[in-house]
């Protein structure tokens, strides 16, 4: 079973020249924006490989010549790959760390003196517990200190580091600021280890080792970037989208202490390791006519058609020869003949993919409709990860296929209990209280006494406490009963209204379990009763969080076992992908766009506003303070408002999906 497939969608192919390319002269065109060297791999694990292969020969080096190899470490989950291949190889009798000495790249702080949730730990469990490093050549940084010691501590540990030679090779993830371990925006070339404040942003990447993003601890105690710059050899790792631009920046963009990975520059040998998503932003991956000549695809030209139209700031038929010449596009030229034969054909090709029929139109020519007409009506399954993200990705699209007479399914695939604060909690009881007492006289001892229980843990809960199973399943009762208002509100009959509960996400914590075969065959046996026509996923693959992504793997695992079993529904079924409230498609990928009148919108707002716990206490805003309604209506406005840029229709906005093909 195939638990991974998201990672195997590419939304633009890319040509295999510009991300390996074949000789030196090769690499100096495509890269001559780029100031550190960056190597791209097609997947994640691939690059994992690549980095290991070059660690692993120079620690078998150093094991010749009788010789420690000091590593520093960071604990980002891009490292994570990375460190798997080393285990991966050690299990197999390839590879032996005993001369491996490792320093901790930062520590939280405050910490409880026997916490488990310290980096040493998080390093512990995804490392050096699985390999032979030697419990006397692991150093760390100390967070349960005193903070009057904390100075004197960093002063030993760059000594600990001198003594064992420097680091050979630190390995790095990137944070969404440009952090590097955790030097965020303002850190200085010349910083050695200390004391750090960290800012919102980090805490929120860090809060998957803890149950709520607040628990984070407020500071940091890290590696400076001189003292990561010191190493012989560093190797920045990321991996997906959602790192695509601090990449472009960090790799193509001026030093600067506002993005701390940029001091990177500076050294003589530095490797940035990334996939074809994370290198999604690069010069030579979007933009690739600027630095060499391309072999030109359909989704090129349009990328290099709206990219034009936004830089000389015209509509698609307004564009000229001239713009054409001016901007690095003359081959579009001499493959089309003129300006005016490119416009019309990507101008055509965009204006297709518009339609206010997302289920098809009855009875109607569909030759150059996203969706077909028949059959008429569809059966649909919208797969919502959590149970709002079907009205914020697509609750204009969900109104119309409802109104157009669809039989529309909606799949709440997680019990979204851990975005509910507990002040939610703390009403509902006491609403179930008073019920009790006005209607039961309080004879109902089982609500009496669990009322008490849960009014006690709640106030007398602790910063890292996890809630107890009961609270949890409250919790997910809450979002039950909004996503059914919001389903009601949407004529959505609530038999069709399905809650799967996938089990990789009861965990009690932001970090969640490995997704499993349990969670695909919940999946598949929904899909395989309904058959639908229409299937929509989550297609946030940069949720920065990662279940709409563990969600999605789920579906299309489902679908790919049914395809295996032959299931004749599969050839007249169609799956679209959707975007939420991080992200829209770039316009060159957007194969179905949806309108909306300014009712439709604000009848969409309404069905957002159902799920009342979500509203002002949800977690995992980030530094972007507007609400999902405003953030979704947002993001439709901006689509639609790009569609009128460029000449095509002007509506109030618009949603739009890409569809999946299985493999």
């Amino acid at each position: 079973m195939n638990l991974n497939l998201s990672s195997q969608i590419v939304l633009n192919k890319v040509a295999e020249e510009f991300y390996r390319p074949r000789t030196a002269v090769e690499r100096s065109e495509i890269t001559q924006r780029e100031k550190i060297q960056t190597e791209i791999f097609p997947k994640t694990e691939q690059g994992a490989s690549f980095v290991v292969d070059k660690i692993a020969a120079e620690i078998l080096q150093r094991q010749q010549q009788g010789r420690p190899y000091v590593m520093a470490l960071g604990t980002g989950t891009s490292l994570t790959p990375i460190y798997q291949e080393l285990i991966n190889r050690h299990e197999s009798g390839r590879l032996s760390l005993k001369n491996v000495v490792v320093f901790n790249a930062y520590e939280y702080f405050p910490l409880a003196k026997e916490t488990q949730q310290s980096t040493i730990n998080q390093l512990r469990h995804r490392l050096l517990d699985h390999v032979d490093i030697l419990p006397e050549n692991i150093h760390t940084l100390d967070g349960s200190i005193p903070q009057d010691q904390v100075q004197q501590h960093c002063r030993q540990y760059e000594q600990q580091i001198r003594e064992a030679g420097g680091i050979d090779t630190i390995l790095l993830g990137i944070g969404r600021m440009g952090n590097i371990a955790t030097n965020v925006p303002g850190s200085g070339l010349n910083t050695t280890s200390r004391l750090i404040l960290l800012d919102p942003t980090s805490r929120e990447e860090m809060a998957n080792s803890f149950s709520a993003a607040e628990q984070v601890p407020p500071c940091s105690i890290t590696m400076g970037i001189a003292t990561i710059i010191s190493s012989r050899q560093i190797f920045l790792t990321a991996w997906g989208e959602e790192k695509a631009d601090i990449i472009q920046q960090t790799v193509e963009e001026g030093i600067t202490d506002a993005l701390p990975a940029s001091f990177l520059q500076t050294h003589n040998n530095v490797q940035v390791v990334v996939d074809l998503a994370a290198a999604g932003k690069l010069t030579r991956i979007v933009h690739p006519w600027l630095v060499t000549s391309c072999q030109w695809t359909d989704k090129l030209i349009r990328a290099a058609l709206v990219w034009l139209c936004q830089k000389v700031e015209k509509p698609i038929l307004k564009l000229t020869n001239k713009d054409y010449n001016e901007n690095g596009l003359s081959e579009l030229l001499a493959l089309y003949g003129s300006a005016y034969n490119a416009n019309i054909k990507i101008f055509n090709d965009l204006q297709h993919t518009i339609t206010g029929w997302p289920g098809g139109k009855p009875n109607a020519d569909d030759t150059y409709r996203p969706e077909r007409a028949k059959p008429f009506p569809k059966r649909v399954i919208v797969f919502s990860p959590h149970p709002d993200d079907d009205v914020i990705s697509m609750g204009g699209t969900i109104q119309r296929l409802v109104s157009q007479g669809h039989e529309v399914h909606i799949a709440y695939e997680t019990s979204g209990n851990i975005a509910v604060g507990d002040e939610e909690v703390t009403r509902f009881m006491h609403f179930i209280n008073g019920f009790n007492q006005i209607f039961g006289n309080s004879e109902d001892q089982v609500i009496v006494d669990k009322y008490k229980e849960i009014k006690s843990f709640i106030l007398n809960k602790k910063e890292g406490d996890f809630d107890t199973r009961d609270i949890l399943n409250i919790k997910g009762l809450i979002r039950r009963g909004e996503a059914r208002t919001a389903c009601t509100y949407n004529h959505i009959p609530l038999n069709r209204v399905h809650f799967l509960d996938l089990p990789f996400y009861e965990s009690g914590k932001i970090d969640k379990l490995p997704m499993s075969e349990a969670d695909v065959e919940i999946v598949r046996r929904l899909i395989s009763t309904v058959q639908p026509h229409q299937i929509y996923v989550a297609g946030d693959l940069a949720d920065p969080h990662g279940t709409h992504r563990k969600c999605t793997d789920a579906v299309l695992a489902a679908i790919d076992e049914e395809k295996r079993a032959g299931a004749a529904w599969l050839d007249d079924c169609r799956i679209w992908m959707y975007r939420g409230a991080w992200a829209e498609w770039e316009i060159e990928n957007i194969e179905m766009c949806v309108p909306m009148s300014p009712e439709e919108l604000r009848a969409k707002r309404y069905s957002i506003l159902k799920h009342q716990s979500q509203m002002e206490s949800a977690p995992f805003l980030g530094n972007d303070e507007r609400l999902f309604w405003q953030r979704a209506e947002d993001r439709n406005r901006a689509t639609a408002q790009l569609y009128d840029s460029l000449g095509l229709a002007c509506y109030e906005a618009m949603e739009a999906f890409v569809e999946y093909k299985p493999l």
